[in-house]
């Protein structure tokens, strides 16, 4: 029997996922997770049996790819499947140079997704159409900081976004429940491997890689709406 995690914050996506995973492989189980700390959890309890991860892009508690890069850290053999209402092909570009099984917008029919769904199980990397980018990179560097953020260890990803919080060595160590010396030494790998000088070099840097940095918002500054999925979960 296959199994599958569903990681979004939503409950009612959570559900139409659901419904979408079901109408591709009947015969399977379902876990949830409503943060990047949850799926974290199951999968090292699961790591051995879970056939395929969906992951909403912007969940709480990380910004920009800090949740997809963590999760590529720790479990970089359980395929990841992007489910995200953040479509603009320079987001999924960047989504799919961190070694995704593929990307689908939150707009898509839920026989699309079961259809996705299906293909990456078949080992295949699934991009729904029109949605595949067919330009060169726009900023060439994005790319060379992409590289250097996947470097980092899951621990130093963990203090470089906490870093990004203004959070001090003293309230990071607190938080890890690590000794001071030992977020130091994290802080000058995390420099090093960022080619930058100083922890404010460092949030610059990162910055780059955050989805409205990436892509254009529309005219009211927010994301689309638009879900199908998430109506038929209601309507179900």
């Amino acid at each position: 029997m296959n199994k599958f995690l569903i990681i979004d914050d939503h409950p009612l996506f959570r559900e139409a996922l659901r419904m979408a995973v079901h109408a591709a492989v009947p015969e399977s189980e379902t876990l949830e997770a409503d943060s990047i700390d949850v799926a974290i959890e199951v999968i090292g309890a699961d790591s051995n049996r879970l056939d395929l991860a969906l992951l909403d892009l912007t969940m709480p508690g990380v910004s920009g790819f800090e949740g997809l890069l963590e999760l590529r850290a720790r479990f970089p053999r359980l395929p990841l499947l992007v489910v995200s209402a953040l479509d603009d092909p320079k987001i999924v570009r960047q989504v799919l140079s961190y070694g995704v099984a593929g990307f689908v917008s939150k707009a898509a029919k839920k026989m699309d997704l079961a259809a996705a769904i299906r293909e990456v199980l078949s080992g295949s990397v699934y991009v729904q159409n029109g949605l595949i980018p067919d330009g060169p990179e726009d900023h060439p560097d994005i790319a060379a900081i992409a590289s250097r953020i996947a470097s980092l260890t899951p621990q130093q990803l963990r203090v470089l976004g906490m870093i990004r919080q203004g959070l001090l060595n003293k309230q990071i160590a607190y938080e890890l429940s690590v000794g001071e010396t030992t977020v130091k030494a994290h802080v000058s790998e995390i420099l090093r491997k960022l080619n930058v000088f100083s922890r404010t070099q460092a949030v610059i840097e990162v910055a780059k890689l955050d989805f409205e940095n990436l892509a254009p918002r529309d005219e009211g500054g927010k994301e689309s709406t638009a879900d199908p999925l998430r109506s038929a979960a209601a309507t179900a």
